[in-house]
């Protein structure tokens, strides 16, 4: 499986992370399998009906602070998963 990180301009924070702003990696080829999210300093919530938007399409979200977010992209990459990281600068 190949691995396809992307970032989306719009989101400056955790709280511009939208519907929209996620319906990117959904379009991805092939499928990720898991989305990881780095939220800056610190590890924010995001709305529970994004969370189950994304599982329903078949993606598991790992929401973290970016610094973590980062490691944990690379020891799946290292695993050969299918994993997008949208990483927000701390």
């Amino acid at each position: 499986p190949r691995s396809a990180p992307a970032v989306s301009p719009q989101v400056g924070s955790h709280q511009d992370i939208s519907h929209e702003s996620l319906s990117l990696f959904r379009l991805l080829e092939p499928q990720i399998e898991i989305l990881v999210l780095g939220t800056g300093d610190r590890v924010e919530r995001l709305h529970p009906a994004m969370l189950k938007q994304m599982r329903e399409c078949g993606v598991a979200v790992e929401i973290q602070d970016t610094a973590n977010a980062c490691a944990t992209f690379n020891f799946l990459m290292s695993e050969k998963r299918t994993v997008a990281a949208g990483l927000i600068p701390p």
